[in-house]
């Protein structure tokens, strides 16, 4: 027997099957799975992050003018390092500290490179103690024509010092030219520093 349109209710309600999209239970996965995809590409971004070697990440200051700044001296030094100080001249600036391993390592070679007259060398002392710095220099010899106290850090990090020792290259202008992160080492000075140096001289 047919059903009689003119008495039941519910004829022909039930023709429109409903979608997905419509459905109530579908809204609450797309609402988490929204936030876990952004969580998933961050992970995946700071896990790249975690595998770049900072030492072979360029500067963004190489060929810039290096930063503004002035510094007072270490203790028991005259002679302290400002921005005007790096023009005139091919010059290094070494970022060390006292309290710094790879800084003992390399310091030989700066030593050594001003006995040999082969290019001014001016340093930024980074958060040191000043009764500290002004002892190592004592002790281990003073190759600095200039030396900064860079007491709170603030213009290493101006100069994008990631940690010490760095060594900056900065040509006659005063631009950064070239920026080196670790000790620097005979090989290194030989190979990179001095091609560039006797470059930049011409």
């Amino acid at each position: 027997m047919e059903a009689d349109s003119g008495t039941d209710p519910n004829y022909g309600v039930q023709m429109v099957a409903s979608t997905p999209a419509d459905s109530p239970g579908k809204r609450p996965r797309l609402g988490f799975l929204v936030p876990l995809l952004v969580f998933m590409a961050l992970v995946v971004i700071l896990g790249i992050g975690l595998t770049l070697d900072p030492r072979k990440v360029p500067s963004p200051l190489i060929g810039k003018p290096v930063p503004e700044f002035s510094l007072p001296p270490v203790k028991g030094r005259t002679l302290g390092l400002a921005s005007a100080d790096l023009k005139g001249e091919v010059s290094l600036v070494n970022v060390f500290a006292s309290w710094c391993v790879p800084c003992r390592q390399e310091h030989p070679l700066f030593v050594e490179l001003k006995a040999k007259g082969v290019v001014p060398i001016h340093g930024i002392n980074y958060k040191d103690q000043p009764d500290a710095a002004a002892r190592w220099l004592d002790e281990l010899g003073d190759p600095y024509t200039r030396t900064g106290a860079d007491l709170d850090g603030r213009v290493s990090i101006d100069w994008g010092v990631y940690g010490v020792p760095e060594t900056f290259l900065v040509d006659r202008e005063g631009r950064i030219a070239y920026k080196h992160i670790g000790p620097l080492t005979p090989q290194i000075m030989s190979e990179k520093l001095m091609p560039l140096i006797e470059r930049l001289r011409r």
